[in-house]
């Protein structure tokens, strides 16, 4: 009996996804709950389960192609009668093979189109070629790898004596099609761009006092809380406390009017398997630095294993993105619409600074925030980051609340 694997509902307004990557191969044997399929929407990726255990008998979209929810993806055979599927393909091994089928046709296979190419160039059977891509596809690299294994035919001398001219990048070139996650990314950041007066401040801080307090505590802390102490749960904390100083920073433009909010869901952008990500804490303010640490670290592991749900990137108030962990110095960081501002972290780098008269040598990071001019002046987001300055070079304000 046959078994059909549909798309699942992929959340609320999503209608469609790309298959990302198919997990098995027509034929194989799959297991209940089995993840057979990778989707990717324009926010989440999603695994798709088999329904059933048995073999793998149809898959009715290869990698890349666009599904509606609803839509057949395959067919799994249930067990027992698969077995029974395999070998009724085997007397067309028997035939004989047409003549002159070109390689790449015969080939079951993904083959990108560059390899294609670059195969027909050098007459190599793309058949005996193996693929190291995703799906076992074969890329423009297996194939100079094949090359490399033999001398290749040398160019006739015609083509030496040819005047020169515009190099032909065709066999050097791999045209992939765009994640739906990077497209949305695209397309929110054209339309932060082009609805917004974006404008970017910076300041400095010194990250002597943090340091000390985590070498200080850190072991303790993660002994009674289970998790590191890290940077960031202070830059949240410092964060909210400039908020509620200067709210139309934590606000929203909506038509003609201006949406104040008295709550505070921080987003904190963090890196994916495909891309950059921005889950939201919820209620921020209400979490001790033991909480928001799980939480981030929480979002963090998720994302780069594709489990985080679509709610959890949906909304947000404000928004921190930490380039520091990456060696950035210094960026000015694109709104998340319709947010209205954006805070910049950059790494922590020993430079000489002025104190009491004396140069000495402390620790410095860059802080940018970037800001909607149609709701918040210069003034504020200057204020702003003083703020976040003041908290984080004394850290003690958060315990007092001054």
């Amino acid at each position: 009996m046959a078994v059909e694997l549909k798309v699942p509902p992929l959340g609320e307004s999503i209608t469609e996804a790309v298959v990302g990557k198919w997990n098995k191969k027509k034929g194989e044997a799959v297991s209940v709950d089995e993840p057979l399929l990778v989707l990717e929407t324009d926010k989440v990726t999603i695994d798709v389960p088999a329904p059933a255990a048995g073999a793998l008998v149809s898959l009715n979209f290869k990698e890349g192609d666009k599904v509606r929810v609803g839509e057949v993806l395959g067919l799994i055979e249930a067990s027992g009668a698969a077995a029974a599927a395999a070998p009724a393909s085997a007397p067309a091994a028997a035939a004989p093979a047409p003549a002159a089928a070109p390689a790449a046709e015969t080939r079951t296979a993904p083959i990108t189109p560059t390899a294609v190419k670059m195969a027909e160039a050098h007459n190599l059977d793309l058949a005996q070629i193996q693929g190291s891509g995703t799906g076992g596809r074969v890329t423009k690299e297996d194939v100079r790898g094949k090359l490399n294994q033999g001398t290749p035919a040398p160019a006739p001398a015609a083509a030496q004596q040819a005047p020169s001219g515009p190099r032909a990048n065709a066999a050097r070139e791999e045209r992939v099609r765009m994640t739906p996650l990077r497209k949305r990314v695209a397309e929110r950041l054209i339309q932060a761009q082009s609805t917004a007066a974006i404008l970017t401040t910076f300041n400095e801080v010194d990250m002597g006092e943090v340091m000390a307090l985590r070498k200080k505590y850190n072991d303790k802390f993660q002994a009674k809380h289970n998790v590191k102490l890290g940077f960031m749960s202070f830059f949240v904390r410092a964060s909210i406390e400039a908020l509620k100083a200067f709210p139309q920073i934590n606000a929203e433009i909506d038509g003609e009017d201006v949406v104040f909010k008295n709550y505070y869901d921080i987003g904190v952008a963090v890196s994916g398997s495909r891309g950059l990500v921005v889950p939201v804490v919820r209620d921020a303010d209400k979490m001790s630095l033991a909480d928001l640490e799980k939480k981030i670290g929480d979002f963090g592991t998720r994302a780069r294993a594709d489990k985080l749900t679509l709610a959890e990137l949906q909304g947000g108030t404000f928004t921190i993105s930490n380039g520091g962990i990456f060696g950035s110095m210094l960026s000015t960081p694109i709104l998340n619409p319709p947010q209205t501002g954006i805070l910049g972290m950059h790494n922590i780098v020993e430079r000489p600074v002025v104190r009491d008269g004396q140069i000495v040598i402390r620790p410095i990071m860059y802080v940018a925030l970037s800001y909607d001019h149609r709701l918040v002046d210069g003034r504020e987001a200057v204020q702003f980051l003083v703020r976040v300055k003041e908290v984080i070079e004394d850290p003690e304000r958060l315990l007092l609340e001054v």
